[in-house]
């Protein structure tokens, strides 16, 4: 009984969603689109609706919460498309369609297959390992950088130094690595819900599924025959209907989820790795000069680390590496002059 309840409000609830996305989203075909889901929706609530008069129970009628009220009044006032990871998070299908382009048939083969739907996911999710790892050893270079510079413009002490490197070292890498496997953790969960109850529907009603699914591919420029052979076709199979929905309906790539031990060792261990480059002077016992060396090995890792950031982007490398470089020296040269001021009404 529960389950029917919860069941059929999750339907009315996108119901009401695809409601109001239909009234303001800008583009025809897209609200088009979201007017079919609502349909879908209501005739799934129906399903759900009917399996609880046979159990003896009666629906009133539907009243959203006041976090659905909340979404729609940002859908309203920002549009559907810049509130998109919220609406992800309610559910709300054929949130794909924003982030391709129409299909056009005269230049372009009806993909047939799941690898060829849902392609254009794997490409933004290829190189997010090495892009976060990059930014996990820019996080700890520059942190620690500015964390060495600010105890040097208050103390010239070595052991003071290091000391206060190692700890700001340690602290911010196992404060990276928790916040990252929190997130990743939530994040996570509640994927594997939301696809556990795509692959409830497409089990309770299969037919819906793939009309909801149709209505995604008309919305990226298929005719209406050709979405709905398309969408029987890949929905036929439950394993890769699954997939397909998961990745067009909720925008979600199954493979990509993340792991939450992965992210937190990779932050952990990236954040350690660039925090240890401004303290190898002290750490290798140099006796002079360490300052310089720290400040010369600093810059030369912040400029590797700005190019490499280019390559993601697609700027030029020299440019992304000298940008990188200039903003970690304003960092540290302010960290250092506060660290100056504070050391010397300390010490007076």
């Amino acid at each position: 009984m529960t389950d029917f309840l919860q069941g059929w409000r999750e339907e009315q609830r996108s119901a009401y969603l695809y409601n109001a996305l239909s009234k303001c989203e800008p583009d025809p075909a897209l609200a088009q689109m979201f007017e079919g889901l609502e349909a879908a929706a209501m005739q799934q609530a129906q399903v759900w609706e009917a399996k609880l008069a046979e159990a003896g129970h009666t629906v009133a009628a539907y009243r959203p919460d006041m976090r659905t009220r909340m979404i729609v009044w940002l859908a309203h006032g920002l549009g559907p498309r810049r509130i998109r990871p919220v609406l992800a998070a309610s559910k709300v299908r054929g949130l794909s369609a924003y982030g391709a382009k129409r299909m056009d048939l005269p230049s372009h083969a009806m993909p047939t297959q799941v690898n060829e739907v849902g392609g254009r996911h794997k490409l933004a999710g290829n190189n997010g390992g090495l892009r976060a790892a990059v930014f996990g050893v820019n996080d700890g270079l520059v942190s620690i950088a500015c964390l060495v510079l600010g105890v040097a413009g208050a103390s010239s002490s070595a052991s003071v130094i290091l000391l206060s490197g190692v700890a700001g070292l340690l602290a911010g890498a196992f404060s990276m690595a928790a916040g990252e496997y929190v997130s990743m953790r939530s994040q996570r969960e509640l994927f594997e819900h939301q696809i556990a109850l795509e692959r409830e529907e497409l089990a309770l009603y299969p037919e819906q599924e793939a009309a909801e699914l149709a209505l995604i591919y008309q919305a990226r420029g298929l005719e209406a025959t050709e979405a709905q052979q398309l969408a029987n076709r890949l929905v036929a199979d439950p394993e890769l209907g699954l997939d397909v929905l998961t990745r067009e309906e909720l925008g979600l790539n199954p493979d990509e989820l993340g792991s939450p031990w992965a992210a937190a060792i990779s932050s952990f261990v990236s954040f350690l790795l660039g925090g240890t480059i401004p303290l190898l002077p002290w750490l290798l016992h140099l006796p002079t000069h360490a300052l310089e060396l720290a400040l010369g090995l600093t810059g030369a890792a912040l400029f590797i680390v700005g190019a490499t950031l280019a390559l993601f982007s697609g700027r030029n490398m020299l440019y992304g590496g000298a940008r990188m470089l200039l903003i970690g020296a304003a960092a540290g040269g302010l960290t250092y002059w506060i660290g100056s001021l504070l050391g010397t009404g300390l010490l007076a």
